[in-house]
């Protein structure tokens, strides 16, 4: 019982810290397969439990964000209003279609074909590579009202390449954020909002397998990671929303070389 808990405390934390710094999930998850024992739960459940915790945390954080949205749209639907945060909004929108549409369609073929270790180490080693240059050539100035919609839909384009293991949603759409002048936290900003829709999106259809697989002896354990995740998603966003406005992604560059090493020398070994 007691290392069933401690499983559920290692894929809480990497839940938390992966699913929002740009090192990416796959990666870890590669490892933890190979390192952890298979936990007695309901395997899909648990990990559709933990993505939303992960979502919860990017609303709680962001809820002045998101209340402004809400107030916003209110008020451009009703009043005729123009107004920032609906214009946030339908950005947020453009950016989330092309992953969205994708995800729909090649599901299978993601699945299938491209999770492998091979795909995942090189994704990590090119996503380290394009944080090097971008920190190197983007001129990192503007916040969030100077998006336009074109760049914004060139923004999702980006997060549509997430779908291949090892890329990482936050870093993909961090960097093409940079690239189009956002500075480096307004680009993880704009990355974390985007978070709630594709989250939520990726994971509700699978939402009625929790209510008609989960067994009563389960509900603790589901709970206890959806608690685990929430904390360690929202202290992660917090804590990376302030280095990333003072310091370089450099540092997620080197991490995701040595991750894919790591990956690189558990296949050759199998």
């Amino acid at each position: 019982m007691l290392i069933n808990y401690l499983v559920i405390l290692i894929l809480s934390l990497v839940q938390g810290l992966s699913e929002f710094l740009p090192v990416s999930s796959s990666g870890h998850l590669i490892l933890l397969h190979e390192a952890l024992p298979a936990l007695p739960l309901n395997n899909l459940a648990f990990d559709v439990v933990l993505h939303l915790a992960s979502a919860l945390a990017v609303i709680i954080f962001f809820r002045n964000d998101f209340k402004e949205i809400l107030v916003g749209c209110w008020r451009g639907l009703v009043k005729r209003k123009k107004n920032e945060p609906a214009r946030l909004a339908g950005l947020m929108v453009i950016a989330t279609l092309p992953a969205a549409l994708l995800g729909y369609w090649l599901e299978t073929l993601v699945e299938q074909v491209l999770r492998s270790s091979i795909i995942v180490t090189a994704a990590l080693v090119a996503g380290g590579i394009l944080f090097l240059i971008t920190e190197r050539l983007a001129r990192q100035r503007d916040d969030l009202t100077k998006l336009n919609w074109r760049q914004s839909l060139l923004i999702g384009g980006a997060q549509a390449l997430a779908l291949i293991p090892g890329v990482s949603r936050s870093g993909i759409t961090i960097i093409a954020g940079m690239l189009f002048k956002l500075n480096r936290g307004e680009a993880a900003r704009f990355s974390f909002l985007l978070a709630v829709p594709i989250i939520l999106g990726a994971n509700i259809k699978e939402a009625p397998v929790i209510l008609t697989a989960v067994s009563r002896d389960e509900l603790f354990s589901f709970g206890l990671g959806f608690f685990m995740t929430f904390v360690f998603s929202y202290f992660t966003i917090k804590y990376f929303i302030a280095f990333v406005r003072k310091h370089s992604l450099d540092i997620f560059a080197y991490y995701r070389f040595a991750l894919a090493a790591v990956i690189l020398l558990l296949w050759f070994s199998q």
